[in-house]
């Protein structure tokens, strides 16, 4: 398929800068009003796509199971769809900081550096992404606190943006970790923090003090992602205890969400564009579970394009999960033959991104792009504190 099959017009009040939130208004000591939201992950709305019959939910039923019009299915809806036996599989990869801001060496020049991975323990090198490139050169030494105590050199360039860092801070790594990831700020999309408010007192837009807890799924555990696997940001605990009470298995496998899902394609032809890679594991267990699933004739829900892309690259011939612990670039666009999930949860996401063409993939393109311009009528919300879209086999 081609680039431009994916395009449509998102108007930039439909992308959302914050989870879904309701707002309260209170009267402080001063009597001035002020107001604080609340984040309320699994009300966001949610639309359905049926495969084999070619329909779409979009409200909830009356007990006749005539729509009701007007009043939307949120994502808590979800366990409505499913029942005992079936399992939905999360990844459980964790968000670090990775956002830090700083000054170069002399000429006190503000500098970003995105940290991507670290490379080397011992010597405390990490691959990084600097804002603006063009003045960090190799020797550069740039400073990330007022003390001065956490400073880093430039010790390779990588790509126009990428450059090495070595950290020179010695002392043990786990105190090393802890006081650079304190420096850091959650890593939100450039698209949200873009377009939030400048604060008072800031010269530019940076996450704020709920954001590291917003851009987490509440199951993560293994640390390593530099952006979240969004669709799992809708589960709350209350969700995820309704599911275990109904019999619905869950199962974990980790994928360190990069970058690259945001890069922008530069070519039409679809089959000539390499993705990066990322580092992922599937363990036994959740194999076993998954299996075991498929095999009774349950239905596997992949929860979000990070777990199919995951799965995907695990399955084997037999159509069952395999062990895996290494990496992948696995790009999936129509025409796809789907190996392992019968079922899928997403985000509604950005014109002509990868996350777009992959759930067009699973979904089928015609069915999933009608629901995105349904998406757009009805005023949904798109990114990674969007709306979500189930995707059944029925």
């Amino acid at each position: 398929m081609k680039l431009s099959q994916f395009d449509f017009k998102l108007p930039k009040e439909q992308v959302a800068l914050y989870p879904h939130s309701i707002y309260r208004e209170f009267e402080n000591e001063d009597g001035q009003k002020e107001t604080f939201r609340i984040s309320r992950r699994d009300e966001a709305r949610m639309m359905v796509i049926h495969r084999k019959s070619q329909t779409i939910d979009m409200y909830r039923k009356d007990e006749k199971g005539n729509p009701i019009e007007g009043e939307f299915l949120e994502f808590r809806d979800i366990l409505n769809y499913f029942e005992e036996g079936d399992t939905f599989v999360f990844n459980d990869t964790k968000v670090f900081p990775a956002r830090l801001y700083g000054t170069k060496e002399k000429t006190d020049a503000k500098i970003e550096v995105f940290l991507l991975r670290e490379l080397n323990e011992e010597m405390r090198l990490w691959d990084v992404l600097v804002e603006p490139a063009r003045k960090i050169r190799i020797g550069n030494k740039l400073f990330f606190d007022e003390s001065g105590t956490m400073v880093a050199e430039v010790i390779d360039n990588t790509t126009s943006r990428g450059r090495t860092l070595r950290f020179l801070y010695d002392c043990p790594h786990e105190e090393f970790k802890e006081e650079l990831f304190a420096l850091g700020e959650s890593p939100l999309p450039r698209y949200i923090i873009d377009n939030r408010e400048i604060k008072e007192g800031q010269d530019t837009a940076h996450a704020e003090a709920d954001d590291m807890e917003d851009f987490q799924t509440i199951y993560a555990k293994n640390e390593g992602a530099v952006t979240a696997p969004a669709t799992g940001l809708h589960f709350t605990r209350e969700l995820m205890k309704r599911m275990e009470i109904l019999g619905v298995n869950d199962a974990y496998i980790t994928l360190h969400c990069g970058l690259g899902n945001f890069n922008s394609i530069e070519v039409e032809d679809l089959t000539k564009h390499k993705m990066d890679s990322e580092q992922m594991v599937i363990n036994k267990e959740a194999c076993d579970i998954v299996n075991a699933t498929k095999k009774a004739g349950h239905r596997v829900c992949a929860v979000g394009t990070s777990v199919v892309k995951a799965t995907e690259t695990a399955v084997g011939t037999d159509g069952l999960l395999k062990e895996y612990d290494g990496w992948t670039n696995k790009f999936i666009f129509p025409p796809y033959d789907f190996g392992l999930s019968n079922c899928m949860v997403a985000n509604f996401y950005h014109p002509l991104s990868t996350l777009v063409m992959e759930t067009a993939a699973f979904g089928g393109y015609d069915i999933v792009m009608e629901a995105y311009n349904l998406a757009v009528e009805h005023g949904y919300m798109f990114g990674c504190f969007g709306d979500a879209l189930l995707i059944l086999d029925d």
